[in-house]
Parts: structure tokens; C-alpha cells; sequence
């Protein structure tokens, strides 16, 4: 009878817990700057519903796209103090605050595939992902974006270097903006969200953009040439919180890992396949679609790559060694 007693105790206590779990979950409300059809946002999607299903719905995956409660520079501060659990960068975002993340978006520099492949659990990723850690973040995976980079135009289309000179033309950063001015641009930092109106209203008069989101942020209703070209690569990267993940149960962690893990495998087939369709459907709307041949893209690094280089070497002592850890890739 005792035994049965603490049984039915037990029973109920679990019972208690489980239900208890069941109706307060764990939150990770997730921040990013993305548009709903960005080929990056709906695999964001498909990760969330990979942890809930992970974890048998012990954790919420609650995703603000499109800048809802964080503006990109915002996002940063947002994680660090525990405003939000995470959130999605471009990792040019960082600008100076860790030059080093700069070393993906090189010109002509990181768009091998196999290197592409490599990169995630390398040494080079952990390099950054501890430079991150020393700004308050604790970086989940690295979603590859982009290696094909879509230069768009309305006057003219911007295929030879000096096709650029004069042309007020939308930047990254100062480190990247090198590139651009090398060949007589005047180039203007902003996020890929203000893009479109600063075209629209003349602000600006070139996008650069990756192939993706020139069509899924609809640059072909505002610009009529785009050159297609391997300018350099993009990682949207996930971080959060470090108090808030190293709370998690150890289950958890595990799960939310393996889930980050397959996104970044999977990042890399759906990307590739998106570029090939953003082609051709800028073609189908209207856009008048140059891709660089290999003298053409050669031209380009030839005129871009060396100043860009030169200013990442002088922007950062440790510059010279995510150099020597990327080129182990």
C-alpha cells in the first residue's frame, strides 16, 4: 500500500511538471533584418520548426523578421543585454567593432565553393566566434548568403570598372567601400532594408545587393540593369544571449545545436539554387541580366581586391591571421 501511495504521489507530481513545461516553454524570440521571402528567412523558418520538433516543443521559436522590434545596428545591444535572445546579422554589419568578420566579404576572395563548404566548425569560424563571445554574443551557426553579388543601374549597365565612375552607388562599409571608390564610385553604407527607396528617390543611383535580394526586395520595379559577378560572399550568422544559452538544460543546447548545425548544411544548396533562380526572374521581369565572364570578374578583382586588402591588414593586428586560417580552407 505504501508503495502504491508514493506511486500515485509520484505520478502526480511528474504529472504537475509536465504540464507545467507543457504551458511555459522555453522562449527564443529570434530578431533579423530579412523580408519574408528572402531565401535566408525561410530557412530561419525551417530551423524553428526543426528545435520545436527537436526538443518536443520544450522550446518557442519565436521569429521578428523584416526589423519588426530591432533595427540591424540595434540587434547587437539587444542580444548582449538580454532584450532578446537572439538575432541574424550580415557579418559586414560589424564594421570596426570586429574588423576580422570583414575577411568574408574580401573581393574575389572567398567565393570557392569548396572553401564555402569548410567554413563552419573551422578553425577560422571559431577565431571569429570568439571575437564575438568578447563583444557579449555567443554565436549558433553561419547561414551562407551569397557568393554572387548583384551590381543594379538604371542609367546605364555597370559591367567594366569604369562603367562605376561617378556613380553613387549603395556601400557596405568603409573597408569594402574601398573597392568601390577604387574604381570611382561614390559609395553610401546602408542596410539592405533602405535600399529600395534610396533608388526609388534617387538618394542613390546603383544597388549592390546579392542576386537573391535584388529580386525577393524587388530592386527590378526601380533599377533596369543588373551585372552579376563573384564579388564576394555573405554569411547571415545567428547569436545569442551567453547567459541565456548557457542556462539552457543541456538537452536543450544539444537539440537548438544540431538544428543550427543542418540550417548551415542546408544554407549552402539553397542558397546556390536560389541565385540560379533570382536570375531568372529578374530576367522574367523585365531586367536586362549581364553575367561577368571570368576576364570580365578578373578585371574587377584586379581593380577592387588589392586596396580592400591593404586597408583589412591596417584595420586589425589580427587581420594577417584570420587571412593565414581562411586560406587553410
Amino acid at each position: 500500500m505504501k508503495a502504491l501511495v508514493t506511486g500515485a504521489i509520484v505520478a502526480a507530481v511528474m504529472g504537475t511538471a509536465t504540464a507545467a513545461w507543457a504551458a511555459d516553454p522555453i522562449v527564443m524570440r529570434i530578431s533579423h533584418q530579412m523580408p519574408p521571402a528572402h531565401h535566408i528567412a525561410k530557412l530561419v523558418e525551417q530551423f524553428a520548426a526543426d528545435v520545436e520538433e527537436r526538443t518536443g516543443n520544450k522550446v518557442d521559436v519565436q521569429i521578428f523578421g523584416s526589423s519588426q522590434v530591432f533595427q540591424p545596428d540595434q540587434n547587437h545591444p539587444a542580444v548582449a543585454r538580454g532584450q532578446i535572445e537572439a538575432a541574424i546579422a550580415v557579418n559586414f554589419q560589424w564594421g570596426n567593432t570586429i574588423p576580422e568578420m570583414n575577411v568574408l566579404t574580401l573581393p574575389y576572395y572567398f567565393t570557392d565553393m569548396k572553401r564555402i563548404e569548410a567554413f563552419p566548425g573551422s578553425e577560422a569560424a571559431k577565431f571569429l566566434e570568439a571575437k564575438l563571445l568578447e563583444k557579449g554574443v555567443k554565436n549558433v551557426a553561419w547561414f551562407y548568403t551569397t557568393r554572387q553579388s548583384a551590381f543594379t543601374s538604371s542609367n546605364r549597365p555597370l559591367v567594366k570598372p569604369e562603367d562605376f565612375k561617378g556613380v553613387k552607388i549603395r556601400g557596405l562599409n568603409k573597408l569594402v567601400d574601398n573597392a568601390l571608390t577604387a574604381v570611382g564610385a561614390a559609395p553610401a553604407a546602408m542596410p539592405g532594408s533602405e535600399v529600395y527607396q534610396a533608388l526609388q528617390t534617387g538618394v542613390i543611383d546603383a544597388g549592390l545587393t546579392d542576386v537573391s535580394a535584388a529580386y525577393s526586395r524587388k530592386y527590378y520595379e526601380v533599377q533596369k540593369y543588373a551585372t552579376i559577378t563573384p564579388f564576394f560572399s555573405v554569411y547571415f550568422h545567428m547569436y545569442a544571449n551567453p547567459a541565456w544559452w548557457n542556462g539552457l538544460p543541456e538537452d536543450v543546447r544539444t537539440a537548438i545545436g544540431e538544428a543550427a548545425a543542418k540550417a548551415e548544411r542546408d544554407a549552402i544548396p539553397i542558397t546556390e539554387k536560389s541565385a540560379d533562380e533570382a536570375i531568372a526572374e529578374l530576367k522574367a521581369k523585365g531586367m536586362q541580366v549581364h553575367v561577368h565572364t571570368e576576364d570580365e570578374a578578373r578585371a574587377f578583382r584586379e581593380a577592387m581586391q588589392a586596396p580592400v586588402i591593404e586597408a583589412f591588414r591596417k584595420a586589425s593586428s589580427d587581420a594577417g591571421t584570420i587571412i593565414d586560417l581562411v586560406d587553410k580552407l
